[in-house]
């Protein structure tokens, strides 16, 4: 069990992820209401996927305020008839690297298109269903505050998982299969069935989990120069834009130079 090997990776996420904030909360908003609606049910204790959805939202911090306003939405008349549904678009990317995108929408063509649009830009080529797919192994992925910081001034901040020796063997303990070290957090990846166990895992050894998401995890990661990791970013920036997609995953693989590289553009 490695704690440092993906750590460029996730701080080149993290920081995307500040950056565009805004767009990822409506995004993630649109993916609360379906699933609140899906599962016909507004308490996350009797809906799974809306568990599901709530737990990535608070991954990244998203307010407790947004995520209730969109259950509520779910629920609404009028704005909320629209239906929304999975899709997902395959396809490589400049140097060949391969591209997953997740979407949801109420609009196959108008998706299609755009993610059509994107990968053509940006010098990459939308495939056909599966034919990048099995480059890509679906994980669970649990964040963890080293530090739980308190939002009253008058209340200290306090330790959660502070030594990494202790939280590996915690890990361990809990069923998890790898963890890595993102700064002022921790991951823990499991299978991607066994998540939630994972998770019940380590807040009964006492860690307090901050949220948790499904991903995709390349399983030969692609080697790539500087320009050509610039022009990947570019086609997964491109897409993350677009309103209807929820995810973007690639085979790309992210050195300290690389992500050093793209922190500078």
């Amino acid at each position: 069990m490695s704690g440092h090997s993906k750590w460029a990776t996730t701080k080149h996420k993290k920081a995307a992820i500040d950056a565009k904030r805004s767009t990822l909360f409506s995004k993630l908003s649109r993916n609360i209401t379906v699933a609140a609606k899906l599962g016909g049910d507004p308490n996350p204790d009797n809906n799974a996927s809306l568990a599901a959805a709530v737990a990535r939202a608070r991954m990244v911090s998203m307010p407790n305020a947004k995520i209730k306003a969109a259950i509520d939405k779910a629920f609404g008349a009028g704005a909320d008839a629209a239906v929304y549904e999975n899709v997902t678009y395959e396809g490589y990317g400049p140097a060949g690297v391969a591209v997953y995108v997740e979407c949801l929408t109420d609009n196959r063509n108008r998706t299609a298109a755009d993610v059509r649009s994107a990968f053509s830009h940006s010098g990459g080529n939308l495939g056909t269903s599966g034919s990048v797919a099995f480059q890509f192994e679906r994980k669970g992925s649990i964040a963890v505050d080293k530090i739980i910081k308190s939002d009253d001034k008058k209340v200290e901040d306090r330790p959660n998982a502070t030594d990494e020796d202790e939280f590996m063997m915690a890990v361990a303990e809990a069923g998890g299969e790898d963890y890595e070290d993102a700064g002022d957090q921790w991951i823990v990846y499991t299978a991607y069935d066994n998540m939630q166990n994972v998770q019940a895992g380590l807040e009964a050894q006492g860690i307090e989990v901050k949220g948790s998401e499904l991903t995709m995890v390349p399983t030969t990661p692609s080697q790539v120069s500087v320009a050509d990791a610039k022009k990947v970013q570019r086609l997964v920036d491109r897409l993350e834009e677009l309103e209807d997609v929820q995810n973007v995953y690639n085979t790309m693989e992210m050195t300290d130079e690389i992500a050093a590289a793209l922190d500078e553009e």
